[in-house]
């Protein structure tokens, strides 16, 4: 499973320098009743499922999960979680293996891919549970 991870990585950054970044209504019209689980150096990251109205759940797979919204700013996707007043921006490109997502567009930032299907589901469980 790591090789796989790997050698997506590798064609996946690859493969950004030559995508156009994602307008508002092609990111909308590509996540929306979808749900992603991306990667980061060849490990599973989080997972994010993408409602209507431009509103998402978030989850780093912990079932602890949080719930926001997106907007774009200029060429970047910015999401915005009830935990954090400050905006979470994205420039996010489509390759051959799915989105990849570049925090604020920094090529030394975090870049995120879009994972194949992991046979996973998003676990979110209530406030408090288990305290």
């Amino acid at each position: 499973m790591l090789r796989y991870w790997m050698i997506l990585a590798s064609v996946v950054a690859q493969s950004v320098a030559a995508q156009t970044p994602l307008s508002g209504p092609e990111f909308d019209k590509y996540t929306q009743g979808k749900t992603l689980f991306y990667g980061f150096e060849g490990q599973v990251y989080g997972v994010e499922r993408y409602l209507p109205n431009r509103r998402v759940i978030w989850s780093f797979l912990d079932g602890n999960c949080k719930e926001g919204v997106w907007y774009q700013r200029d060429e970047q996707i910015c999401f915005l979680y009830e935990d954090r007043p400050d905006p979470q921006c994205w420039v996010f490109t489509q390759s051959g293996g799915g989105l990849v997502a570049q925090f604020e567009g920094n090529p030394e930032a975090t870049e995120l891919y879009e994972a194949e299907e992991l046979g996973e589901e998003m676990v979110c469980y209530g406030p408090e549970v288990g305290v």
